[in-house]
């Protein structure tokens, strides 16, 4: 694989290889949230959400690991939820409740991977697993505002952009192009001036409105 000088220069300086690459691919995912949203129209939890969450997959023993822990966080989180709300607790002390349920019956789930020789699940860094568990608090606050349904549909969307910007980010062809070429990354910066610009209808507001659109 060809290096660029500018790569060998922070290898030198101490930073690993794969430290280097992530963070050069990270305004790449950043663009394509981005790309996703605006123009697409797939809302996710922000921007930020997907994009650590797409780092947490890819510092997971494999996707499917990675996907099991978001679903088990939701899914506790879900629960949690209407098992906490008979007893009308204010915000804050609510979601430490959820947290603290969260972590324990994460590391059940770990446990049960153990026992079930899924040794890939069992060794899951502390990192993806603190990340995917703080996505319960915006879980729940959308719960809370807009409605379990929306909520659903924001994780499922996360989770979408999130996969997506994992096999893009794990590309070695992506990941050679960039070692070779890391300048590259400033491209996004106009991509997304052009984005922030963008005042037409996203493609799934076509869909949305397409009974409209027809009379038009």
């Amino acid at each position: 694989m060809h290096v660029s000088s500018i790569i060998l220069f922070f290898i030198q300086k101490g930073l690993p290889f794969e430290t280097v690459i992530l963070l050069l691919m990270l305004p790449v995912i950043a663009t394509l949230i981005a790309l996703l949203r605006q123009v697409v129209g797939v809302k996710a939890f922000g921007i930020y959400t997907p994009l650590i969450v797409t780092f947490a997959f890819l510092a997971t023993n494999g996707l499917k690991y990675g996907i099991t822990i978001f679903l088990s966080v939701i899914i506790i989180g879900m629960l949690m939820r209407f098992i906490l709300k008979p007893f009308r607790l204010l915000y804050l002390p609510r979601v430490a409740i959820m947290l603290t349920a969260v972590a324990v019956l994460t590391l059940g789930v770990l446990a049960l991977g153990g026992d079930l020789h899924r040794t890939g699940l069992a060794a899951v860094s502390i990192f993806p697993i603190l990340i995917m568990i703080t996505i319960v608090e915006k879980f729940v606050a959308v719960q809370i505002e807009k409605g379990t349904k929306a909520a659903v549909l924001l994780a499922t969307e996360t989770l979408f952009i999130s996969i997506v910007g994992f096999f893009i980010a794990s590309s070695e062809t992506l990941i050679r192009f960039i070692a070779s070429y890391p300048w590259v990354i400033l491209v996004t910066v106009p991509i997304n001036i052009t984005l922030g610009k963008w005042t037409g209808l996203r493609i799934s507001e076509y869909f949305r409105f397409k009974e409209i659109l027809k009379h038009l």
